[in-house]
């Protein structure tokens, strides 16, 4: 599963690919929890082990992909 983030005042976007065993539901809770809360760091650790870190506040948006997007190949694959 792809997560992608925006962070306010930053040109790039940071991309994960995210573990086969994360529950895509719990992930969006968990960021949703500190959206609403406007503080603190959503903290999230790609496949490969590597923890990212963002400030809620600054989250500017975040999009989780399905896991079954990750195996889409070619033209014809949508």
């Amino acid at each position: 599963m792809d997560v992608r983030i925006g962070v306010t005042q930053v040109p790039k976007e940071l991309h994960l690919e995210m573990g086969d065993d994360v529950d895509r539901d719990q992930l969006v809770a968990d960021i949703e929890a500190k959206i609403v809360a406007a503080e603190g760091i959503v903290w999230l650790t790609d496949r490969k082990g590597r923890r990212v870190g963002v400030p809620a506040a600054k989250l500017a948006y975040v999009e989780v992909g399905h896991p079954e997007d990750a195996h889409r190949v070619g033209f014809g694959s949508r």
